[in-house]
């Protein structure tokens, strides 16, 4: 008997559902796609049925996301790795002179490079007193041959000079390096001024050169592009040089004491790029606080 019951209400339905095909509308692809056991809807149902579409180009802040993730999250990396060097330079100029920038020349060039660079003010006073109250610690300079036979300067600070080395001969094996005894050599300590080189012809900075006495200038970028001019000068005339060019109107962006080359190694596009990754890399290692080359690009 129920399975007569079901039988005629089966029958009662067949009409509503499978009328006959001259007057039948189109069945919807859903019910013809779909199986039985996914059919989400009673089937005398005949309005269609409505679906949702999910789409990765329809989500919000995608785009939003990809340039924080891939634009701002390595500049901000590289702007923690920025002020944790100047902290290190900040930590060298205190341990030779003093934290007073009045009667320490370095420390004062250094901290004014921190400002230049957006360095907040609370971070700077605190590598001060860090640099004060700091463990003791050493200074030492590697000497190495990079990709193209350049030369490179490599200043460390460490409290473990022997960890330190292990991980710069790492370093440099795995891209291309090796240590060499008499790179410094090829490298003065002199006291060099950047100012902006925009609209300004090599002609006219040699002049500005002469009238401030400096040594000599070169031209160089910054991280952006954008042109720079190095006035060299000697170490003992740096703030005489800096005080001449900004009389002359110049706009100072950095002053201080680096090691300069004497002579230049000149590198193919193949070793530029080499180079550019080993000493990358070796500024990335916590204990290196600036690397000099004496690189120069093949035109």
């Amino acid at each position: 008997m129920a399975g007569a019951t079901v039988l005629r209400a089966l029958r009662t339905l067949r009409p509503q559902t499978l009328a006959p095909a001259s007057s039948r509308l189109p069945v919807p692809v859903e019910f013809i796609l779909q199986p039985a056991s996914c059919v989400l809807y009673p089937p005398w149902r005949s309005c269609p049925v409505r679906t949702l579409q999910l789409s990765c180009a329809l989500c919000a802040g995608h785009n939003k996301w990809s340039k924080v993730k891939n634009i701002k999250g390595p500049k901000d990396e590289a702007r923690g790795r920025m002020f944790m060097k100047f902290g290190m330079m900040i930590r060298i100029a205190v341990k030779e002179g003093g934290s007073n920038p009045e009667m320490n020349l370095n420390l004062a060039h250094i901290l004014e490079q921190c400002r230049g660079k957006n360095m907040p003010k609370a971070a700077i006073e605190a590598a001060v007193k860090s640099a004060e109250k700091a463990k003791p610690a050493s200074q030492h300079m590697v000497e190495a041959r990079g990709p193209g036979g350049c030369l490179l300067l490599i200043e460390i600070l460490t409290d473990s000079n022997s960890r330190s080395q292990q991980d710069i001969r790492r370093l440099l094996s795995r891209n291309g390096g090796m240590l060499s005894d008499g790179a410094r050599h090829n490298f003065n300590r002199r006291g060099v001024v950047v100012v902006p080189g925009q609209n300004m012809s090599m002609e006219r900075a040699l002049e500005l050169a002469i009238e401030a006495g400096a040594e000599d200038v070169k031209e160089t970028e910054d991280e952006e592009e954008q042109p720079l001019l190095q006035f060299i000068c000697d170490m003992a005339d740096m703030r005489k040089v800096r005080a001449s060019l900004a009389e002359l109107g110049m706009q100072i962006t950095s002053a201080g004491l680096e090691f300069v080359p004497r002579t230049l190694s000149s590198l193919d596009q193949d070793q530029l790029d080499a180079a550019s990754t080993l000493i990358e890399a070796l500024n990335d290692c916590p204990d290196v606080v600036r690397v000099w080359d004496n690189i120069q690009a093949d035109s």
